[in-house]
């Protein structure tokens, strides 16, 4: 299973454990921008979703720690790119859904290293070659 599912009824599945309800996304529809002449200035095609982080119910303190503090307290997502309302409602739903669950992502901690013997004598060597051609640029009577 992908990361990210539209249910049948508008729900959000994110990440197998978590279901946000098609209650908590609000969908605004509006005209898409740019080129297509008078059909695009007409048509109510582009959808923008959001989703409010702090007035939740379905997300856990944990979850929505980890949200606000890496993507805030609205998510939004939009997508104009199809020429109907339904397929752009689908493509930011799942932009929607690919934001939470980046904000969901735990990162493994990172663990620092020593630099490798042969990385630290490349390091010398190319110090050295540098203060070779420097030198070489001096005048003589330095």
């Amino acid at each position: 299973m992908s990361v990210v599912r539209v249910n049948d009824d508008g729900s959000l599945q994110v990440r197998a454990r978590l279901t946000i309800p098609a209650s908590e996304i609000e969908l605004r529809v509006t005209t898409s921008g740019g080129p297509g002449g008078q059909h695009a200035n007409r048509s109510l095609t582009k959808v923008v979703a959001s989703f409010d982080v702090t007035a939740s119910r379905t997300v856990s303190d944990v979850e929505r720690a980890l949200l606000l503090e890496r993507v805030g307290g609205q998510v939004r997502a939009s997508s104009s790119r199809h020429r109907s309302q339904n397929a752009n409602r689908a493509a930011a739903l799942s932009a929607l859904g690919a934001k939470i669950s980046a904000g969901l992502a735990r990162q493994a901690p990172r663990r620092a290293t020593r630099p490798t013997r042969a990385s630290q004598v490349r390091r010398v060597d190319e110090k050295k070659a540098r203060a070779r051609l420097k030198q070489s640029r001096r005048d003589p009577e330095d």
